[in-house]
């Protein structure tokens, strides 16, 4: 096994062929967390720079960013649950959590803070998360332990109230007279109501099933929630186009009594889908709820009156709704699709009773997402991207959009050097079309072969798109896809199925992942359209992808010897059986199992770098580990690159840019 020391040596030698470097092309101000004053023409986000985060806020008329912490480490400790006072001169947060990735010896908390954004020191409310801040700015509420806890501005926290199960999502009410809560009990969910005042506490309209999603009516006489059906076994990794039809309820915040307003007809959307929104249900004018739904095979808004009745599909077509959150006065929701350029995303408005038809605010080659809209309308921020251009904050007034942080591209970034991924369409070995993005290196020749790379994301519900992403992890990968090209590698991200974007039936794909693995023909797919191009040498294509790409890298090095190379895989499943604890005696086990890279192994020939944390809370350390050994005992070459006490998605900038320095040096010695 090779040192880290001899990968950094191969990648000084590769280094000199491309114009920027993997910490340049990373360097950038990314941003997350973008939120909208209540009450003043003003917003705060997290900048990531390095792994240095702070928080920015921008306000009315300039719009120009400024901190309001003065973090200056890549110390692994994230910010985010960002909550606004109600007058906008203060923002809560969370910092920290249960991962210690730079091993510090004093250990480290998850914490409530609230920052002013007169820049005045930060202050800590508490240990906890889920911060939730009542409408009167006299109380913070918060999750610890699974119990809901308080403090007032300037005291101490302490228990609010008791409650059985795990308690999360404080929600108060418009009033701050109540706070109404979700309990997770195992096989069901209930939704509470504590009165502060009398200091009882009211679960509203029990069932057997999971209730969430609570929103407040106007007045704080009522709640709507959501109302998931429960069979109380053990849920079955396996497409879920139908199910039991999941409902909409409404219920007394006094009384507790509740009534169906809506239930989602069987077949196609009868499986709930949710968007990205702080609520999936949203309480708009003229007493209407908005929420998603996919009775036409496509996440999309519809209304529906709180009296019931028809709900009306306010966003029609052949795309998917994504970002969604409801403007000021209630009476729009602004949303990001893929309408009409299904591998971007960008920023459209509907009316809420679909009176007329969605109207797009914005256009182009650029890429828009996570939508706020400011308290008084006179604007919409959100982050903005494009191929060249990382994700930063902007703001909309009427048609001048600008820049929320100047700097958040630096000097030396790389601008001039990053491709434009086209657009590729192809067949898997089965027939089903996929998308991709192709990355060509500079001053590509059609006719001169080189070295091909296919990238697999994970999630899997995930979409690359024709730019940089508005995840930190696929911005990440994005900038290692932009080095890799200019360092001569024909570059191919796939969308894969199971991923989002193109509808139900692709996103639940039949046999996907654990229950059979038909990924894998989208990956043979992706091998056979690089080796019929003339600017591909077939014998010298690698793959890289983490975590569920990590599955698929792993899946194309065990199962198709004759097209990939070598690969790098980052903290990939191998074996869904023992992921999934699924136990040998049940009769999906095998099927797992068969599913699995770990199935096919005798094949495996490629050499291949490992990479993970090993306080991975989402894949389990111990995949990496039973490969490595099989691998081994086969005498297949084996590279590895653990990071002690780190976690699946990386929290120290200094993590992703080693792992990319291996991974391209690795690639450089194989290809």
């Amino acid at each position: 096994m090779r040192t880290l020391l001899a990968l950094s040596l191969a990648l000084s030698a590769s280094a000199q062929t491309v114009p920027f470097t993997i910490d340049q092309v990373l360097g950038f101000s990314f941003p997350t967390e973008l939120t909208a004053a209540p009450s003043a023409s003003r917003v705060a986000w997290v900048s990531n720079v390095r792994g240095v985060r702070n928080i920015m806020v921008a306000d009315a008329p300039g719009y120009q960013a400024r901190k309001i912490t003065a973090h200056t480490a890549d110390d692994g400790q994230e910010l985010q649950q960002l909550a606004w006072t109600p007058d906008g001169t203060a923002v809560v947060y969370v910092r920290g959590g249960t991962a210690n990735p730079e091993s510090n010896p004093k250990g480290v908390a998850e914490e409530v803070w609230i920052a002013a954004v007169n820049q005045v020191s930060p202050r800590k409310i508490g240990d906890g998360h889920d911060p939730a801040v009542s409408p009167r700015g006299d109380r913070i509420a918060f999750v610890r332990g699974g119990q809901v806890w308080w403090a007032t501005m300037d005291g101490a926290p302490s228990l609010a109230f008791r409650s059985r199960g795990v308690s999360s999502h404080p929600v108060w009410s418009p009033d701050g007279a109540k706070l109404a809560f979700t309990s997770a009990r195992g096989d069901h969910a209930l939704i509470g109501v504590y009165d502060v005042a009398v200091g009882s506490l009211r679960f509203l309209d029990a069932s057997t099933d999971f209730d969430g999603e609570p929103v407040w009516s106007p007045d704080g006489k009522s709640i709507a929630f959501l109302r998931v059906p429960s069979s109380g076994l053990r849920p079955v990794r396996q497409a879920e186009r139908v199910g039991l039809p999941w409902s909409i309820r409404i219920a007394s915040a006094e009384t507790g009594a509740g009534r169906e307003v809506w239930r989602a007809k069987e077949g196609p959307g009868s499986v709930f889908r949710n968007v990205s929104a702080a609520h999936q249900l949203l309480w708009a004018d003229g007493d209407r709820l908005v929420f998603p739904w996919e009775a036409d095979g496509w996440t999309h808004l519809y209304s529906v009156a709180l009296t019931g009745g028809k709900a009306v599909l306010l966003t029609p077509g052949e795309f998917e709704v994504e970002d969604v959150a409801l403007a000021a006065g209630r009476r729009e929701v602004v949303f990001t699709s893929n309408q009409g350029d299904i591998d971007r995303r960008h920023l459209w408005k509907v009316d809420v009773t679909g009176s007329a038809k969605p109207v797009a605010l914005t256009s182009g080659e650029g890429i828009e997402m996570k939508p706020v809209t400011m308290s008084d309308g006179t604007g919409i921020a959100f982050f903005r991207s494009d191929a060249q251009h990382p994700m930063h904050a902007v703001i909309q007034l009427g048609k001048d959009m600008r820049d929320l942080d100047s700097n958040a591209i630096p000097a030396d970034f790389p601008l001039k050097q990053m491709v434009t991924p086209q657009q590729v369409i192809f067949s898997a070995s089965d027939g089903q079309k996929v998308h991709g993005q192709l990355f060509l290196p500079p001053g590509h020749s059609a006719t001169t072969r080189g070295p091909a790379v296919v990238f697999f994301h994970g999630g899997p519900r995930r979409q690359m798109m024709l730019g940089w992403h508005s995840m930190y992890y696929y911005s990440n990968a994005y900038g290692l896809n932009q080095y890799l090209a200019n360092a001569g590698y024909v570059v191919l991200s796939i969308n894969f199925r199971s991923g989002i974007g193109y509808g139900l039936n692709f996103r639940e794909a039949l046999q996907f992942g654990a229950s059979g693995g038909s990924e894998f023909n989208d990956v043979k797919g992706a091998g056979t359209y690089l080796r019929s191009r003339s600017d591909v040498d077939p014998a010298r294509i690698g793959v890289w992808g983490g975590s569920y790409g990590g599955y698929l890298v792993a899946m194309a090095l065990a199962r198709a010897p004759e097209i990939f190379k070598t690969g790098v895989d980052f903290h990939g499943v191998h074996n869904w059986a023992t992921e999934l604890g699924i136990p040998p005696t049940e009769p999906d086990y095998k099927v797992a199992f068969d599913a699995s890279p770990m199935a096919d192994l005798q094949k495996w020939r490629a050499p291949v770098l490992l990479i993970q944390g090993d306080d991975d809370p989402d894949v389990q350390f111990n995949q990496t580990v039973r490969l490595a050994g099989a691998l081994r005992k086969q005498k297949v070459e084996v590279e590895e690159l653990v990071f002690p006490d780190e976690v699946h998605d990386f929290l120290l900038f200094r993590s992703w840019r080693d792992a990319y320095q291996a991974t391209a040096a690795f690639l450089k010695k194989k290809l």
